[in-house]
């Protein structure tokens, strides 16, 4: 919700780059606060409500951070350059988050998950969070809209409704949406198949919690560079891969239960989430016909939150009444999965990612 705020007070900015790099820095400060109050509290901190109230925190700082983002990054590329732009930057994203995967490996071998070493990877992560800031000073940012006066500016809602009404104007956009839930759908699954792992398949922890997120984004840095950086395949073959990849890494999970099948799978989900990363920014863009979409951006997720907070919760609570189950609940939650993104894969063969014509006017 906090994301509206930022997309309200950087509407028709001349430049936004100085607000991405001081929401960068908000963003990193909250894990830099949680990594510290973690360090210095000792054993006898209340770890769980230290928890929640920094991801809160950390949670509302990237909501206002990503829309002001993406903006800035669709227009920092041009049309015809922006799905390798984006593949190159998501490369070397997680050619980084790779090597750390692997350097939490070790850590959670040495020390388990030790307060200490959990509040030195937090500071950590806190910390070139903020630095990576920096480097959008390197960055060439040619303004797409005109300067708003202040004095004169919408009213807030008046500004929120203007963009939702624009959005549900948008039947194109509408289809696209939809069929972009499969993100969520691989989000809930990855959150649930490491535990369905090491309770019922015999997996080792320390391989779920760093093998796992290897192989995430080694499929990740794979669709990057194919998808992405070769810009290969037409933008909505590049969802038809996305989802092929979604249904398979299920399928795996659900027919087979060794260490291989679980590699395998976790590579395909990395497919499939770096797919999309690489084509949601640059579609939107598009399908939004606008130059400056920061208020898609920011409401596009929000017309998402019911089926992005039930899906979670509904896999949750099933999974937990039907404990008695064993492994098998968790294969139930993957075959309905799998029948999910089938159907949006339906919706996004319905979205025309050609005929959008862009307009120099704001939301």
């Amino acid at each position: 919700m906090f994301a509206l705020l930022s997309s309200y007070y950087t509407e028709g900015l001349e430049y936004k780059r100085p607000s991405v790099i001081n929401l960068h820095l908000i963003s990193g400060l909250s894990l830099v606060f949680f990594g510290a109050i973690l360090y210095l509290l000792g054993e006898q901190a209340p770890i769980l409500t230290i928890f929640f109230v920094a991801y809160a925190i950390f949670s509302i700082c990237v909501g206002m951070t990503l829309p002001v983002w993406l903006n800035y990054l669709v227009n920092i590329f041009s049309e015809r350059k922006s799905y390798s732009g984006m593949g190159f930057m998501l490369l070397t994203q997680n050619l980084a988050k790779l090597s750390s995967s692997l350097l939490i490996v070790k850590i959670v071998e040495t020390y388990a998950f030790s307060q200490t070493s959990s509040a030195i990877v937090f500071l950590g992560v806190g910390i070139l969070f903020c630095g990576g800031g920096f480097f959008f000073l390197l960055t060439k940012e040619i303004p797409s809209v005109p300067i708003i006066d202040k004095q004169a500016r919408r009213p807030f809602r008046r500004y929120v409704q203007k963009t939702v009404v624009h959005i549900f104007k948008n039947r194109n956009f509408l289809w696209f949406l939809a069929g972009d839930m499969d993100f969520y759908i691989i989000v809930t699954v990855i959150s649930f198949y490491a535990n369905y792992a090491t309770a019922f398949c015999g997996i080792k922890s320390s391989i779920a919690a760093g093998y796992f997120v290897s192989f995430l984004y080694l499929g990740a840095i794979i669709t990057n560079i194919l998808v992405g950086s070769l810009d290969m395949f037409a933008p909505r073959n590049k969802y038809v891969v996305s989802k092929c990849a979604s249904m398979t890494a299920l399928l795996l999970l659900t027919v087979f239960g060794s260490q291989w099948s679980f590699f395998l799978a976790s590579a395909l989900m990395g497919v499939a989430r770096g797919s999309r990363m690489v084509v949601y920014p640059p579609a939107i863009k598009k399908l939004s016909g606008q130059t400056d979409v920061t208020g898609y951006f920011a409401v596009a997720p929000i017309l998402t939150i019911p089926f992005a907070l039930a899906l979670p919760m509904a896999f949750g609570s099933f999974l937990d009444y039907f404990s008695h189950l064993d492994g098998d609940a968790y294969r139930i939650v993957f075959l309905v999965s799998l029948g999910l993104i089938l159907g949006s894969m339906f919706c996004i063969l319905r979205v025309d990612f050609q005929n959008c014509q862009t307009t120099a006017s704001g939301s």
